[in-house]
């Protein structure tokens, strides 16, 4: 199918191998967890990877907002209405 190993064992199509084989590429991304990398002219375009490392960066995202969030805590706050006539809108 055109792929080649990289040194972190990440599978790697050309965007041409991806369209020809994007049944099986997404079989290998959903099934065996495989991470794969879809190029252009030798430059990494997109990354087809398993939907449960897309949910584990959410999760990540969302505990550094929460972080954020409670280190702001003590902050100044102003009303709705003060950032409304602050922005003149």
């Amino acid at each position: 199918m055109g792929e080649k190993m990289s040194n972190n064992a990440k599978k790697k199509y050309t965007i041409a191998n991806t369209r020809a084989h994007l049944t099986d590429i997404l079989n290998q991304a959903s099934y065996g967890k495989e991470r794969i990398e879809v190029l252009r002219r030798n430059k990494t375009i997109a990354y087809i990877v398993p939907v449960e490392d897309v949910e584990m960066l959410e999760r990540l995202e969302d505990l550094l907002d929460l972080k954020e969030v409670e280190s702001r805590k003590d902050e100044d706050t102003i009303s709705l209405e003060e950032l409304r006539k602050e922005l003149d809108i």
